[in-house]
């Protein structure tokens, strides 16, 4: 059945029993025998022809199983893994509006610093490194709404404050896959963020390392921007094919 279902997915097409049987190693008796329970139950659907496509069974399953993930729980093993292998804090953000909410995070406990990222904290898009990778998805245009609506306010001396400066900052991490904050949202905190995406390749969230400045490195973040991809896949994404 297994087999069956494997070669239909990869035919647009409706596939005719014997080309079934061929490219499952199944006898055609056996995989029309197979073929027919799956029909009556909706796994797959027989044309006039005799030809066979997927069923409709198959999307209602599908929608029922990503209705089940849990973007923090499927996060969170790949979270402390980081964290792990960092020792730093990790935060889950997603957008809300003009502003990031953190919805999770692990606590490094290494420092006496105060991290603005406790989980239900908020801070603007153009603070905030993951802010930064929604304001990328969004493109040029509702970049300029966004600072024209909000005025772009400063929540430190480094923070940007300028259309100009926030599209500098965006091309870089546009070209760098990842988004930094340097004490923009808190003195003496800064932060790298690389983007989630589900299944239809949506971004949904942001995963963060944030550090004290005297600890920081930017050499994490290709870890970050990997960790990153972990949680994507697991939530379904599938990155588009290097050409």
């Amino acid at each position: 059945m297994m087999k069956l279902l494997d070669v239909l997915a990869e035919h647009p097409d409706p596939v005719p029993l014997k080309q079934l049987a061929l490219e499952t190693g199944l006898h055609p008796s056996t995989a029309h025998r197979i073929l027919g329970a799956m029909t009556g139950s909706g796994f797959v659907e027989r044309g006039d022809a005799g030809v066979y496509r997927l069923g409709i069974r198959l999307l209602e399953l599908g929608s029922i199983v990503k209705s089940r993930i849990s973007l923090r729980e499927t996060a969170m093993p790949a979270m402390l893994k980081l964290h792990a292998a960092t020792g730093e804090s990790v935060n889950l953000g997603i957008r809300a509006g003009d502003e990031i909410v953190y919805v999770e995070r692990t606590s490094s406990g290494r420092s006496a610093v105060r991290v603005v990222h406790i989980v239900g904290a908020r801070a603007p898009l153009h603070t905030t490194a993951t802010g930064k990778l929604f304001l990328v998805a969004d493109g040029p245009q509702k970049v300029k709404d966004y600072a024209k609506r909000t005025g772009l306010p400063a929540s430190t001396a480094t923070s940007i404050t300028t259309l100009q400066d926030l599209e500098k900052e965006l091309d870089k991490v546009r070209r760098h896959g990842v988004a930094f904050d340097m004490d923009e949202v808190e003195n003496g905190v800064r932060c790298i963020a690389a983007g989630i995406r589900d299944d239809s390749g949506k971004l949904v969230a942001g995963l963060s390392l944030s550090t004290p400045s005297e600890r920081f490195d930017a050499g994490w973040g290709p870890l970050i921007r990997e960790t990153a991809d972990e949680i994507s896949q697991a939530l379904g994404y599938t990155p588009p094919p290097v050409r």
